[in-house]
Parts: C-alpha cells; sequence; structure tokens
C-alpha cells in the first residue's frame, strides 16, 4: 500500500471557463493556467504520482511544452492514470478537498465524482471530494484563487 499527496492552487482570471473536477462550473471567472488549470484533477494527479514515486505534475506535463497549452486537465489524469497502472497499481481510494469562498461547490460534486470514477475506472464510492470556505481568510477568502489537496491510497 503507498499514500500519495497532493496539492495546487491557481488564481481566478477573466475570460476563463471555471473547471474542477473536470467538470465546468458555472461562474464569472475560470483560473488561470498553462492548462484549463482544474485545481482539483492537478492535485489527484500529484498524489498519484507521488505514491508511486513518479515525481510530480510538473516532470511529466511541464508548462513549458506548448503540447499542453490549454489542455484539458481530464487527459493529464488519463495519461498519470496510465503510467500507474503499468507499474501495476490500483487505486484503493481518493480523497480531495477544495478551499473556495466562491462559487459553491456542493452542486457539482456528484458530477465530479462520476467524472473521475469514469476516467480512473473506479467505483464513485472509493472518491470523496469536499469543499470547504476560508472563512473569508486567505487568498481563497478573499476570492482571488482556489486551491485542493489529495490523499490517494494504491495497491501494488
Amino acid at each position: 500500500m503507498r499514500i500519495g499527496f497532493g496539492y495546487d492552487v491557481h488564481c481566478f482570471a477573466e475570460s476563463r471557463d471555471l473547471w474542477l473536477g473536470g467538470i465546468k462550473i458555472p461562474h464569472s471567472k475560470g483560473l488561470l493556467g498553462h492548462s484549463d488549470a482544474d485545481v482539483v484533477i492537478h492535485a489527484i494527479c500529484d498524489a498519484l504520482l507521488g505514491a508511486a514515486a513518479l515525481g510530480d505534475i510538473g516532470t511529466h506535463f511541464p508548462d513549458t511544452d506548448p503540447r499542453y497549452k490549454g489542455i484539458d486537465s481530464k487527459k493529464l489524469l488519463a495519461e498519470t492514470w496510465s503510467l500507474l497502472a503499468a507499474k501495476g497499481f490500483t487505486i484503493q481510494n481518493i480523497d480531495s478537498t477544495i478551499a473556495v469562498q466562491v462559487p459553491k461547490i456542493a452542486p457539482y460534486i456528484e458530477m465530479m465524482r462520476n467524472t473521475l470514477s469514469g476516467l480512473l475506472n473506479i467505483n464513485t464510492d472509493q472518491i470523496s471530494i469536499k469543499a470547504t470556505t476560508t472563512e473569508r481568510l486567505g487568498f481563497e477568502g478573499r476570492e482571488e484563487g482556489i486551491s485542493a489537496y489529495a490523499v490517494v491510497l494504491l495497491d501494488g
């Protein structure tokens, strides 16, 4: 059994779509990044790669590589999972927390879980996604951006 931890953060930006957990969330701003800036998927990718001792998301998908400019993070997750599956790993569970003041995330959590379970070929009951505000503290509380944390347990 192996445990991995991931963290990601992106600031809000005008004229961008907001993607979280592979789902487009209606909001007046999106997140700034080289890819679609999906902090949830990025944190999960880092947790998976960390658990397998395969580096981090920046090692495999550098923001200096034009192939990843604007890429859908679901593709990054699928590629990450392919690397781990090839080494014989299986996912026992994923637990992720999104820190965001606005927008409210609760209405989208089940869609995120369904999307991620389909990409990773695991049951939705193996994926937990939670959202929390920061009680208006920090950059999330000032509505400057969103952060996400993820922990995974792998077998293999």
